[in-house]
């Protein structure tokens, strides 16, 4: 995602330097942050903080991460809760799940991956939270379907407007034909994976991008939004 604001995000980690190092980062990217090193103070301060989501570690001395899920969800079964875990555990995915967390990150990871995923149920759980998100020099705002770049709003098409959405959210990411197409166009589109590249080609003249620095073609991978 990009700078946010008015977002509650509650961190809950046994490991103070993870703790340290994910607050820093979300801060940064506009989130309001609150933390726990375990699970009884986590429940507390998440009666007092009300967030609109929690990122959970399972492994956590004395009260674990799936009884803190419990409680958090008999609280307040609108929070949204992705639980963090050192070990790609079936079971413990299963049992997280049915516990009612949202979504499921294996350590180590990628910040951008959290922030993403963050992002996604976000929108997905509290959109009316997002209204205009700001991502480098693109500002889009999901209420009006407007992007506006350096300063001005792009005259876009519906498919357009989704694609470069969906590309600027993941900028830095080598987003594919098939992963581009399953999200703008959906799992059950029946055409071409050239369609893709009609598209781009039209998103490159509209940013004046003929340079091609701004969307760039990784051969043979697919299509990667660069900006700072």
């Amino acid at each position: 995602m990009g700078k946010v604001k008015g977002i509650k995000l509650l961190l809950v980690d046994d490991e103070p330097h993870i703790l340290q190092f994910l607050e820093l980062g979300l801060v940064n990217e506009g989130y309001e942050v609150r933390t726990s090193t375990d699970g009884m103070s986590a429940v507390m301060i998440a009666e007092d903080f009300q967030p609109h989501l929690v990122i959970l570690d399972i492994m956590m001395p004395g009260m674990d991460g799936f009884e803190v899920c419990r409680m958090l969800k008999h609280n307040n079964a609108q929070i949204a809760i992705i639980m963090l875990t050192a070990k790609d555990e079936v079971g413990d995915r299963i049992k997280g799940l049915t516990l009612g967390a949202d979504d499921y990150m294996i350590k180590p990871f990628s910040f951008d991956e959290l922030l993403a995923r963050i992002g996604a149920r976000i929108r997905n759980q509290f959109p009316f939270l997002l209204g205009e998100v700001v991502y480098g020099p693109f500002r889009t705002d999901d209420r009006r379907k407007e992007i506006t770049y350096a300063g001005t709003v792009l005259e876009l098409s519906p498919t357009e407007y989704e694609l470069l959405r969906f590309m600027v959210m993941n900028h830095g990411i080598v987003l594919s034909k098939p992963a581009i197409l399953d999200k703008v166009w959906g799992y059950d589109f029946q055409g071409e994976e050239n369609i893709v590249e009609v598209y781009i080609r039209s998103l490159r003249e509209k940013l004046k991008d003929k340079e091609h620095q701004l969307i760039r073609t990784i051969r043979g991978s697919g299509y990667r939004m660069d900006f700072s």
